[in-house]
């Protein structure tokens, strides 16, 4: 992949929302304080419950159950996919070849292979596919990674997280709600801080007696990545009581010192002679999912390739796959492993001739996602 086709213009980017559950109207406040991007139509399954989001925010756009259809009939120019998981690789393939760029809510999708699937799509027409890892737009965290560069060789990070949320609806049902739904954000967070990528993992899961969620809510799991580091993620999403923040409570120890950072202040820092550091890193950032949408913007004005891109995005998601694999197999699992069964699995499963082309012709999982220059 070369590159995606901008969007240049002066005026707001004309954007289309698909799904209007409770994240997505989430997005449409978000949108409503985003003077860079203009609303101009809503798809849901549910045309009812579409017309009830935009009668509530007095919105005049068009509504429809059909993305290209709304799409051709507002003149839009981008997609911002809210559906739930299981719908992300249907909604933003259909985006894509209706010649409109995408950014998704996470997980991308919901398997490695689909993400594949994905990756050569976006080759295939040319479009900016993105998904909103919206835990890496706080600005502290720019301020922990600065951090962390000051420390040296990284030899440990930790993640600890303690939740206890009850969303009800599909997250109640999933095999594994905490390393599915939400330590992508955690995994994806410690890919971001050490610049490099994670090799091996070994995981375990299990389900507090308490816990209301179908499958395993807590889980331990360990990363070692390509430069030597650990990264240790340790949490639970049924644990009441001295809750960590949404970004979970992190410890960097390197050869020159430590860091640690609560989720929601600024990062503590201790060189190894004793010293606290002070760090402060001023940034114009809005926090989570309103960065997310404003990198989107600023990529496709500029063509300069954003964080989230598809490419990159698969190595997270690549995480939390080898940590459900590890955990269901009780052994340590080589991520190299998991990208070339996904490689596989995609080739096998494409049904767009194209698509099935692009991924034969990257030869290797490996060979396709070195190809876009794309931030870690």
């Amino acid at each position: 992949m070369s590159g995606f086709a901008a969007v240049p213009g002066a005026g707001p980017l004309r954007v289309l929302q698909v799904g209007v559950g409770n994240m997505g109207r989430h997005w449409l406040d978000m949108i409503a304080q985003t003077p860079e991007v203009e609303l101009v139509g809503l798809v849901d399954l549910d045309l009812d419950s579409a017309a009830r989001a935009a009668a509530d925010r007095g919105l005049d756009v068009a509504l429809g159950t059909s993305l290209t259809e709304v799409a051709a009939a507002s003149g839009a120019q981008a997609v911002i996919d809210v559906t739930v998981p299981p719908a992300h690789h249907s909604v933003n393939t259909e985006a894509l070849f209706a010649g409109l760029p995408v950014l998704c809510e996470k997980p991308i999708a919901p398997t490695v292979a689909e993400v594949l699937s994905l990756a050569a799509a976006a080759e295939v027409t040319g479009q900016l596919l993105m998904t909103s890892q919206s835990r890496r737009y706080y600005p502290v965290l720019a301020e922990l990674k600065e951090a962390v560069g000051a420390l040296g060789e990284i030899g440990l990070v930790t993640t600890e997280f303690f939740r206890a949320p009850h969303f009800g609806g599909f997250r109640d049902e999933m095999a594994h709600p905490l390393l599915i739904d939400m330590a992508i954000h955690a995994f994806d967070v410690s890919r971001y801080l050490l610049g490099d990528e994670p090799v091996a993992v070994d995981c375990r899961t299990f389900n507090p007696g308490w816990s209301w969620y179908r499958g395993d809510a807590a889980a331990t799991a360990i990363f070692e990545f390509a430069g030597g580091t650990r990264y240790t993620f340790t949490g639970s999403w049924c644990s009441p009581g001295l809750e960590t923040s949404w970004n979970g409570r992190w410890r960097i120890s390197g050869a020159g010192g430590s860091a640690v950072w609560d989720g929601e202040g600024h990062p503590v820092v201790e060189r190894s002679d004793g010293e606290a550091v002070e760090v402060r890193a001023p940034s114009s950032v809005r926090p989570e999912i309103a960065g997310a949408l404003d990198e989107f913007v600023e990529a496709l004005r500029t063509g300069r390739t954003p964080s989230g891109e598809v490419h990159s995005n698969v190595f997270s998601l690549a995480m939390v796959e080898g940590a459900v694999l590890s955990a269901d197999r009780g052994q340590t699992v080589e991520l190299a492993r998991v990208l070339d069964d996904a490689y596989e699995q995609a080739v096998t499963a494409e049904r767009r001739a194209e698509v099935k082309a692009a991924l034969e012709a990257w030869g290797s999982a490996a060979g396709g996602l070195a190809r876009p220059a794309a931030a870690a």
